[in-house]
Protein backbone atom coordinates (compact mmCIF):
# COMPACT_ATOMS: atom_id res chain seq x y z
CA UNK A 1 0.00 0.00 0.00
CA UNK A 2 1.16 3.14 -1.22
CA UNK A 3 2.21 5.24 1.80
CA UNK A 4 2.32 2.99 4.44
CA UNK A 5 5.22 3.31 6.63
CA UNK A 6 7.16 -0.21 6.69
CA UNK A 7 8.72 0.30 10.08
CA UNK A 8 4.82 0.66 11.95
CA UNK A 9 2.88 -2.42 12.21
CA UNK A 10 -0.71 -2.39 10.50
CA UNK A 11 -3.44 -0.86 13.74
CA UNK A 12 -6.42 -2.95 13.65
CA UNK A 13 -9.14 -1.55 11.29
CA UNK A 14 -12.66 -1.11 13.39
CA UNK A 15 -15.30 -0.86 11.03
CA UNK A 16 -18.39 1.26 11.85
CA UNK A 17 -22.21 0.54 10.98
CA UNK A 18 -21.88 -3.13 10.10
CA UNK A 19 -24.76 -5.66 10.52
CA UNK A 20 -23.40 -8.32 12.94
CA UNK A 21 -25.66 -10.65 11.18
CA UNK A 22 -24.29 -10.15 7.71
CA UNK A 23 -21.70 -13.20 6.96
CA UNK A 24 -17.93 -12.03 6.83
CA UNK A 25 -15.89 -13.29 4.21
CA UNK A 26 -12.94 -15.43 5.24
CA UNK A 27 -9.50 -13.45 5.35
CA UNK A 28 -6.11 -15.32 4.80
CA UNK A 29 -3.71 -14.68 7.47
CA UNK A 30 0.06 -12.71 6.01
CA UNK A 31 2.22 -14.87 4.42
CA UNK A 32 5.03 -15.13 7.31
CA UNK A 33 8.37 -13.42 6.39
CA UNK A 34 11.17 -15.85 6.78
CA UNK A 35 13.39 -14.49 9.78
CA UNK A 36 16.44 -13.94 7.31
CA UNK A 37 14.43 -11.61 4.97
CA UNK A 38 14.88 -7.80 5.24
CA UNK A 39 11.69 -6.58 5.85
CA UNK A 40 11.92 -2.69 4.43
CA UNK A 41 12.37 -2.36 1.24
CA UNK A 42 14.87 0.54 -0.32
CA UNK A 43 16.60 1.04 3.03
CA UNK A 44 19.77 2.49 3.19
CA UNK A 45 22.48 1.23 4.50
CA UNK A 46 23.93 3.18 8.12
CA UNK A 47 27.20 5.50 7.23
CA UNK A 48 30.72 3.42 8.11
CA UNK A 49 30.57 5.19 11.23
CA UNK A 50 27.91 4.35 11.87
CA UNK A 51 27.69 0.45 10.96
CA UNK A 52 28.78 -2.49 13.23
CA UNK A 53 32.29 -4.23 12.54
CA UNK A 54 31.85 -7.70 11.11
CA UNK A 55 32.72 -11.29 13.30
CA UNK A 56 34.02 -13.82 11.19
CA UNK A 57 32.48 -17.52 11.87
CA UNK A 58 34.91 -20.11 11.13
CA UNK A 59 34.52 -24.27 11.37
CA UNK A 60 35.66 -23.88 15.23
CA UNK A 61 32.76 -22.33 16.05
CA UNK A 62 29.95 -24.19 14.00
CA UNK A 63 28.48 -25.63 17.23
CA UNK A 64 26.78 -22.19 17.61
CA UNK A 65 22.82 -22.32 17.44
CA UNK A 66 21.91 -18.63 17.82
CA UNK A 67 24.54 -15.44 17.91
CA UNK A 68 23.37 -12.66 20.59
CA UNK A 69 24.34 -8.53 19.14
CA UNK A 70 23.89 -6.35 21.59
CA UNK A 71 23.02 -3.43 19.88
CA UNK A 72 24.75 -1.19 22.69
CA UNK A 73 26.94 -1.35 25.49
CA UNK A 74 25.62 -3.35 28.31
CA UNK A 75 22.70 -4.57 26.39
CA UNK A 76 22.85 -7.76 28.34
CA UNK A 77 23.65 -10.66 25.78
CA UNK A 78 26.31 -11.73 28.08
CA UNK A 79 23.85 -12.64 30.42
CA UNK A 80 21.84 -14.22 27.87
CA UNK A 81 24.64 -16.28 26.10
CA UNK A 82 24.71 -18.07 30.13
CA UNK A 83 20.63 -18.56 30.15
CA UNK A 84 20.80 -20.37 26.70
CA UNK A 85 22.93 -23.36 25.88
CA UNK A 86 24.38 -23.18 22.60
CA UNK A 87 24.67 -19.58 22.22
CA UNK A 88 27.61 -17.10 22.50
CA UNK A 89 27.25 -13.21 22.26
CA UNK A 90 29.46 -11.53 19.25
CA UNK A 91 30.64 -8.22 21.17
CA UNK A 92 28.89 -6.26 19.49
CA UNK A 93 29.79 -7.17 15.38
CA UNK A 94 27.79 -8.88 12.76
CA UNK A 95 28.61 -12.66 12.84
CA UNK A 96 29.29 -13.80 9.16
CA UNK A 97 29.95 -16.84 7.38
CA UNK A 98 32.81 -17.69 5.43
CA UNK A 99 32.25 -16.40 1.74
CA UNK A 100 30.94 -19.09 -0.80
CA UNK A 101 28.98 -21.18 1.19
CA UNK A 102 25.74 -19.87 1.35
CA UNK A 103 25.25 -19.95 4.63
CA UNK A 104 24.39 -17.25 6.94
CA UNK A 105 24.45 -17.33 11.04
CA UNK A 106 21.17 -17.23 12.86
CA UNK A 107 20.96 -13.94 15.20
CA UNK A 108 19.15 -12.28 17.83
CA UNK A 109 19.40 -8.38 18.23
CA UNK A 110 19.32 -7.61 22.30
CA UNK A 111 18.86 -3.84 23.46
CA UNK A 112 17.39 -1.95 26.57
CA UNK A 113 14.51 -0.41 27.05
CA UNK A 114 15.95 2.90 27.51
CA UNK A 115 16.01 5.72 24.89
CA UNK A 116 19.63 4.65 24.05
CA UNK A 117 19.32 1.29 24.04
CA UNK A 118 16.10 1.47 21.71
CA UNK A 119 17.71 4.31 18.98
CA UNK A 120 20.42 1.63 19.00
CA UNK A 121 18.32 -1.11 18.16
CA UNK A 122 16.95 0.82 15.12
CA UNK A 123 19.98 1.14 13.85
CA UNK A 124 20.91 -2.21 13.81
CA UNK A 125 17.50 -3.33 12.71
CA UNK A 126 17.66 -0.72 9.63
CA UNK A 127 21.27 -1.92 8.98
CA UNK A 128 19.85 -5.33 8.28
CA UNK A 129 16.84 -3.98 6.99
CA UNK A 130 19.10 -2.52 3.73
CA UNK A 131 20.20 -6.24 2.96
CA UNK A 132 23.85 -5.26 3.94
CA UNK A 133 24.29 -7.87 6.70
CA UNK A 134 24.33 -11.42 5.94
CA UNK A 135 22.34 -12.66 9.00
CA UNK A 136 19.20 -14.71 10.19
CA UNK A 137 17.70 -12.41 11.81
CA UNK A 138 14.88 -14.07 14.38
CA UNK A 139 14.13 -10.86 15.95
CA UNK A 140 14.51 -8.69 19.02
CA UNK A 141 15.20 -9.48 22.79
CA UNK A 142 14.36 -5.97 24.72
CA UNK A 143 15.59 -6.51 28.44
CA UNK A 144 14.08 -3.83 30.79
CA UNK A 145 16.68 -1.54 31.59
CA UNK A 146 14.74 -0.56 35.16
CA UNK A 147 12.33 -2.06 37.30
CA UNK A 148 8.04 -1.15 36.88
CA UNK A 149 6.58 -0.13 33.75
CA UNK A 150 7.91 1.50 30.69
CA UNK A 151 7.14 5.14 30.33
CA UNK A 152 4.47 6.18 27.48
CA UNK A 153 7.19 7.89 25.37
CA UNK A 154 9.64 4.72 25.60
CA UNK A 155 6.72 1.89 25.50
CA UNK A 156 5.70 4.59 22.18
CA UNK A 157 9.35 4.24 20.84
CA UNK A 158 9.42 0.63 21.67
CA UNK A 159 6.72 -0.19 19.63
CA UNK A 160 8.06 1.32 16.48
CA UNK A 161 11.54 -0.55 16.65
CA UNK A 162 9.05 -3.41 16.91
CA UNK A 163 8.03 -2.67 13.71
CA UNK A 164 11.59 -3.20 12.16
CA UNK A 165 12.33 -6.95 12.88
CA UNK A 166 10.35 -10.14 12.57
CA UNK A 167 9.71 -10.70 16.28
CA UNK A 168 10.23 -9.12 19.57
CA UNK A 169 10.95 -10.48 23.26
CA UNK A 170 10.49 -8.91 26.29
CA UNK A 171 12.92 -9.73 29.26
CA UNK A 172 11.70 -8.05 32.63
CA UNK A 173 13.92 -6.17 34.93
CA UNK A 174 16.10 -8.43 37.55
CA UNK A 175 16.92 -6.81 40.85
CA UNK A 176 18.98 -9.89 42.18
CA UNK A 177 21.36 -9.80 39.35
CA UNK A 178 21.54 -6.01 39.54
CA UNK A 179 22.93 -7.09 42.90
CA UNK A 180 25.43 -9.43 42.11
CA UNK A 181 23.52 -12.74 42.34
CA UNK A 182 24.34 -15.02 39.84
CA UNK A 183 23.04 -16.05 36.55
CA UNK A 184 21.13 -19.09 37.07
CA UNK A 185 18.48 -21.20 36.84
CA UNK A 186 17.76 -19.88 40.37
CA UNK A 187 18.09 -16.84 40.06
CA UNK A 188 16.00 -16.90 36.66
CA UNK A 189 12.23 -15.00 36.52
CA UNK A 190 9.64 -17.43 35.06
CA UNK A 191 8.55 -14.77 32.41
CA UNK A 192 12.64 -15.16 31.47
CA UNK A 193 12.59 -18.96 31.05
CA UNK A 194 9.34 -18.91 29.07
CA UNK A 195 11.43 -16.90 26.43
CA UNK A 196 14.37 -19.06 26.57
CA UNK A 197 12.11 -21.94 25.91
CA UNK A 198 10.64 -19.94 23.38
CA UNK A 199 13.68 -19.60 21.57
CA UNK A 200 14.71 -22.88 21.66
CA UNK A 201 11.80 -23.86 20.08
CA UNK A 202 12.59 -22.09 17.15
CA UNK A 203 12.74 -24.74 13.88
CA UNK A 204 14.70 -25.50 16.44
CA UNK A 205 17.02 -22.40 15.63
CA UNK A 206 19.93 -23.22 12.75
CA UNK A 207 23.66 -23.18 13.33
CA UNK A 208 23.29 -21.54 9.94
CA UNK A 209 20.56 -20.83 7.12
CA UNK A 210 20.99 -21.51 3.82
CA UNK A 211 20.05 -18.72 2.12
CA UNK A 212 17.72 -18.92 -1.74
Amino acid sequence: MAGTNPWLKSPEVETEGEDDATPQLAVAPAPTIPPWRPQAVGVSPPSDSQAFSRRMVDASLADVTVWWVGAHGGAGESTLEQLLEGSRATDHAWPCGELGTGLTPAVLLVARTHAHGLRAAQLRAMEWASGSVPVALHGLVLVADAPGKLPKPLKDFSQIVSGAVPRVWHLPWVEAWRVGAPVSGDTTPKAIIKVLDELRALHPIPPAVSLP
